[in-house]
C-alpha cells in the first residue's frame, strides 16, 4: 500500500479490527474517546462541493460548581499547494488564498473561534532547494503584508482569531524569518512569534533562509483564551512546549510541514505528549501532498538528486491535557478539523496530576545554568 492510498490510521483500524475490540484499541492508542460534533448541514454540503474533508469532534470535560464552562471551537486547516511551484509567485499566493478563504468560510459555518493554518501556508515548502531566487519573493511584512491584510478581513468578517504562519521579511533589516502572525477577531494584529528551532536534517535546509527566532515564548491573550504558536521543528523540543505553558498558554498550536519517511512515527506522539506534560491543549497541523521543484537538489547523504522533499502526510489533530486526542484528518486530502474543547479541563487535569506543582524547576534551572557553561562537568558517579 503506497503512501497515497493509505488514507489514515483510524480508518485502517476501523476496517480491520473487530468492533468488540476496536473500542479498547482506540482507548489505548488515543485515550478517552471524543464525541462526534454535529456540524451544520450547510457546512457538510459546502465541504463536499469544495472537495475537502470536514471532521468535527468534542472533548469531554466535567462540569464544575463555581466555574462556568469555557467552551470554544478551534479549526485546523491542512491543504495542498494549488498551482505548480514554477507558476508566477503572485498567482500561487492568490490561488492558495482563494482555497483557504473557501475553507475558512466553512469554519465560520461551524462556529469556529480560532483557526490556524499550516506552516508558511502561502507558498510551497521550498526550503529544501537551498535556492534563494524566487522563494524569497514570497516573504512579506508580518504587520502590513498582503497576507496579513487578507487574514484581517477574514477575522473581522467571521469574528474569528486567525493564526497565519508566513515567511516574514523584516522591514528594518530585510531579514527573513519563519513567523506566525496572530490576528484578533477584531481584525487587529495582536503580534507575531518566530520559529525557535530551525532544522538541519535531511532536506530541511532552512537555515539557508532564516535563523532561530528572537521573540521568545510569547503568549497571546485572545477573547477565546490564551494561545501560543510552537512552529514545526519546535515540537521536537520538550522545553519549547514547556516555556509556552509556563507563560500561560492554554492552547499551543503547532503549524508544521513534515514528510512521512522522516517523522511520521513521531507525529502522533509529540503534540499529545506535550499536552499531557504541560496541562494544556495542543493542535498539530501538517500540509498535504508532494511538491515538485523544477531543479534537482541533494540531501547531502550520497543519494541521487531529486525533485521533491517527500510526501506531506497531513494527519492534523488536537490533543487534550488528559491524554486523549481527536482522530486525525486524512493523509491524502485537504481538510478542516473542527474541535470543541473546554479550557476548564486544563486546571482539572493539573489538579489531578500536579506536574507543575511537583516539577523541580529551581533545581532544573540551576543545573541547566551549569550545563551550558564551557567548564561543565557531568554529575557521573564512578567506581
Amino acid at each position: 500500500m503506497s503512501g497515497f492510498e493509505f488514507e489514515s490510521l483510524e480508518k485502517t483500524l476501523e476496517n480491520h479490527i473487530p468492533e468488540d475490540e476496536l473500542t479498547q484499541v482506540k482507548r489505548i492508542l488515543f485515550g478517552n474517546s471524543t464525541k462526534k460534533l454535529e456540524l451544520p448541514a450547510c457546512a457538510v454540503s459546502a465541504a463536499s462541493e469544495r472537495d475537502f474533508e470536514l471532521q468535527g469532534h468534542m472533548f469531554q470535560c466535567a462540569s464544575e460548581q463555581l466555574r462556568p464552562p469555557r467552551r470554544i471551537r478551534v479549526g485546523l486547516i491542512q491543504n495542498r499547494i494549488v498551482l505548480p511551484t514554477d507558476a508566477p509567485v503572485l498567482d500561487q499566493i492568490s490561488a492558495i488564498q482563494s482555497r483557504i478563504a473557501e475553507i475558512v468560510e466553512v469554519a465560520a459555518m461551524c462556529d469556529v473561534n480560532i483557526v490556524c493554518f499550516q506552516e508558511t501556508w502561502t507558498m510551497p515548502f521550498a526550503f529544501c532547494t537551498r535556492e534563494k531566487e524566487l522563494w524569497s519573493e514570497f516573504a512579506e511584512s508580518a504587520e502590513e503584508g498582503n497576507t496579513t491584510r487578507f487574514c484581517q478581513e477574514l477575522a473581522k468578517k467571521y469574528n474569528m482569531v486567525v493564526v497565519s504562519p508566513i515567511l516574514e521579511r523584516d522591514g528594518l533589516h530585510s531579514t527573513l524569518w519563519n513567523t506566525a502572525v496572530v490576528i484578533s477577531n477584531s481584525g487587529k494584529v495582536l503580534g507575531k512569534t518566530r520559529k525557535n528551532h530551525i532544522p538541519r536534517v535531511g532536506d530541511f535546509n532552512e537555515s539557508t533562509y532564516y535563523m532561530e527566532g528572537n521573540t521568545g515564548h510569547k503568549v497571546f491573550q485572545t477573547q477565546f483564551g490564551k494561545i501560543s504558536v510552537n512552529i514545526c521543528f519546535g515540537r521536537h523540543h520538550p522545553l519549547n512546549w514547556f516555556m509556552y505553558s509556563m507563560n500561560g498558554a492554554e492552547i499551543i498550536f503547532n503549524p508544521s510541514a513534515t514528510v512521512g519517511e522522516l517523522s511520521e512515527p513521531m507525529w502522533s506522539i509529540e503534540a499529545r505528549n506535550a499536552a499531557i506534560a504541560n496541562h494544556c491543549y495542543t493542535c498539530a497541523i501538517n500540509r498535504v501532498g508532494t511538491e515538485h521543484f523544477k531543479n534537482e537538489f541533494t540531501s547531502g547523504d550520497g543519494k541521487k538528486a531529486h525533485h521533491d522533499l517527500g510526501y506531506f502526510y497531513g494527519s492534523s489533530y488536537v490533543a487534550a491535557p488528559d491524554g486523549s486526542r481527536s482522530p486525525g484528518l486524512s493523509r491524502t486530502r485537504d481538510g478542516l478539523l473542527v474541535v470543541e474543547l473546554d479550557l476548564n479541563l486544563n486546571r482539572q487535569i493539573s489538579d489531578k496530576w500536579s506536574f507543575k506543582m511537583t516539577g523541580r524547576y529551581a533545581e532544573y534551572a540551576e543545573e541547566l545554568a551549569k550545563a551550558v557553561r564551557e567548564d561543565f562537568k557531568p554529575n557521573i558517579a564512578k567506581e
